[in-house]
């Protein structure tokens, strides 16, 4: 992030934040370049970034002044599914986005990777090269089956912050939070059993399920507090559930914390019909709120929640490191890890265990938490300016996802297809449902830097669903 765009960003944090009144005067260019150390250009520069985002007007002669502050899109409604034993489908539409991970030219406003070019990660690259060259023997070596320990300890020290008490034994390391939910699943699904989503739901997890032959249930989801247990409840009465999927902190995409009541009330419910959690918690350490908040985990007091995460989102998707808290079901985990996957390798297990030892992962993780913040607050600010009236945008409490609701006439996966010819990748609806509904909504990435190339890409997405209601 240059120191422009910085600027730009602690400025419109604290007009969102009411610092600034509306018609205020804003200090002058010279005053601010003192204030903050920065050069004249470089506070001209931030405030012609704000004036683009609407958010300050210039006057002749006067400065620049607070802009008349627009009104917040709607936060979507409840999702409503339709609440029955489905086969999930799309995968052909997901292997596409996958292939287009490769494909540089393309802009992935579809995927749902962090920003791995923070100067904060550089101690973990020299961490890496350290070990490869004063440590060729042990990383070349097959690893433990439940990963290394001194990474298992680091995690089982970082989920106290989460208020789950295990110690490094509770642990499997395995090749992401991806790997841990198919362990998982494996341990304690069959096929033809039936699984419970939120809806919109994770698609990565859902072809998880139609991998493994689980039908999938989807459960009508608030986008601010999280899953109906009304609506889980009976869908539990009228199917035999195996058990639910959930990302209750900083879900994915409607971006979510689940308040602690309702946590506790679903975990309530799974010990009355006797089903399993499968708990997601891999963006719950990007919550913008201090201490980051609880999991369902650290209520489980019978082992029937399986606690699975990674440093997939929180540093960086090539390390392939997660884990899974398996409760009563760890030798089952250790078992199909074996059956599955094998072991881990060590390389980035050491690095990552170093990395978080030191200190440099909190570090991190302040650095990023408030560049995903400040990002989604100018790609909402984008949506005001480029979209069309009547749409409906989730309010995240952290993590990196937008969820934008359009009007019902917009085909979200016929107007992906026509950005693909503009080099521009979106993620429609569809793909995060198992029955196909959400056809006029997508999800954003805000991980992408909120540079000049990506408010361009964003004003063409704006330009094609304004033609796609013509």
């Amino acid at each position: 992030m240059t120191r422009y765009q910085h600027l730009a960003n602690l400025i419109a944090e604290r007009i969102e934040q009411g610092l600034y009144r509306h018609g205020e005067k804003l200090p002058s260019v010279r005053a601010l370049s003192q204030e903050h150390g920065v050069s004249i250009s470089t506070v001209q520069q931030a405030y012609q970034t704000l004036e683009t985002l609407q958010l300050i007007t210039p006057q002749p002669r006067s400065g620049y002044f607070i802009a008349p502050r627009k009104a917040q899109p709607p936060v979507p409604a409840m999702s409503r599914p339709v609440q029955r034993p489905v086969d999930v489908t799309h995968w052909d539409q997901i292997l596409t986005m996958l292939d287009a991970r490769h494909d540089k030219s393309i802009i992935p406003f579809g995927g749902g990777s962090p920003d791995i070019t923070q100067p904060s990660l550089k101690p973990l690259w020299r961490e890496m090269t350290r070990l490869v060259q004063h440590h060729a023997t042990d990383i070349f070596s097959y690893d433990e089956l439940t990963g290394r320990r001194e990474l298992r300890e680091q995690i089982a020290r970082l989920m106290l912050d989460s208020e789950a008490v295990v110690n490094a034994d509770d642990i499997i390391i395995t090749s992401g939070c991806h790997a841990a939910l198919a362990i998982a699943l494996l341990a304690v699904c069959k096929p033809g059993d039936i699984v419970a989503i939120e809806s919109p739901s994770f698609y990565g997890t859902m072809q998880l399920l139609r991998g493994f032959d689980i039908k999938a249930i989807e459960i009508p989801t608030d986008p601010q507090t999280g899953i109906s247990i009304e609506a889980l409840e009976m869908a539990l009465e009228q199917w035999p559930i195996k058990g639910v999927i959930l990302v209750p902190n900083c879900n994915n995409p409607l971006g979510f914390i689940m308040p602690d009541a309702r946590k506790r009330a679903v975990l309530a419910l799974a010990q009355r019909h006797d089903i399993v959690i499968f708990e997601d918690d891999v963006y719950g350490e990007l919550a913008n709120v201090y201490p980051r908040p609880r999991t369902i985990k650290s209520w489980d007091i019978d082992g029937r929640v399986l606690l699975c995460s990674s440093f997939t989102k929180t540093i960086a998707p090539g390390l392939r490191v997660g884990w899974i808290v398996p409760g009563r079901y760890h030798d089952r985990v250790l078992h199909m890890k074996y059956a599955a996957t094998g072991t881990n390798v060590p390389t980035t297990q050491l690095a990552v265990a170093a990395f978080v030892r030191e200190g440099h992962y909190h570090r991190h993780m302040r650095r990023v938490r408030q560049i995903y913040h400040s990002n989604m607050e100018t790609y909402t600010c984008w949506l005001r300016q480029y979209f069309p009236c009547g749409i409906c945008v989730t309010r995240p409490e952290g993590g990196f996802m937008l969820w934008v609701e359009l009007p019902e006439m917009v085909d979200m996966v016929c107007v992906a297809k026509q950005l693909c010819e503009l080099k521009i990748q979106v993620a429609p609806g569809t793909l995060f449902s198992a029955s196909g509904k959400y056809r006029n909504c997508l999800r954003i990435n805000c991980a992408l830097p909120t540079t000049e190339k990506h408010r361009e890409v964003m004003e063409k997405l704006g330009e094609a669903i304004h033609l796609a209601m013509e």
